[in-house]
């Protein structure tokens, strides 16, 4: 029902909704949530990498991508339902393999990189990044072949594509805010 909702809504063809990760995030049943009525939503969270332009069906009169917090204010609670499938996914990208879903079937870990500090608003150390991915056994494969030109200087990029692990182990934490204060047990002082 949710795939065949999101292609009615978006006009996406069979083969780009087949194709994409599709989860269940939360049901949202606060009486309060829309003024106008008693409403429950099921909210899904999709990732599609490549997304074709949509266009508006069944009962939307258009429709068109957003960049994440570049809308303003969304009607009744729809802010929080964004925060709460950022928060899932990017929790999700630390053990397991769903970044894999934002990058095109032949990937540069760059290009792997990218999802992570988008999905996590940080910004990665790129020598580190890339030793963690490739010790993860089978979070992903290098691709036979030439290897790809990115338009950075240096050589081309090696190609990888998804491996057949689901679970990352060890896992890809998220680094901490560092202007967070350091926490200490307490009855201790500094």
């Amino acid at each position: 029902a949710a795939r065949r909702e999101l292609a009615e809504e978006t006009g996406l063809g069979p083969d780009a909704v087949g194709a994409l990760h599709l989860e269940q995030l939360r049901t949202y049943t606060d009486p309060d949530r829309d003024p106008r009525m008693r409403v429950v939503s099921v909210a899904y969270a999709a990732l599609l990498p490549d997304l074709p332009e949509p266009r508006g069906g069944g009962d939307a009169a258009s429709a068109r991508w957003w960049a994440t917090g570049a809308t303003g204010p969304l009607a009744f609670d729809h802010d929080r339902i964004l925060t709460d499938a950022r928060d899932r996914i990017g929790a999700k990208l630390e053990y397991t393999c769903l970044a894999t879903e934002f990058c095109p079937a032949e990937f540069t870990l760059g290009e792997l990189q990218q999802v992570y500090e988008t999905v996590w608003g940080v910004e990665l150390d790129r020598p580190n990044f890339r030793r963690k991915v490739l010790n993860v056994p089978d979070f992903v494969q290098p691709v036979d072949g030439p290897p790809r030109r990115t338009g950075g200087r240096g050589k081309p990029a090696a190609l990888y594509r998804a491996g057949g692990t689901t679970t990352l182990h060890p896992p890809l934490l998220r680094p901490q805010p560092t202007d967070a204060p350091l926490s200490r047990p307490e009855g201790r002082t500094p």
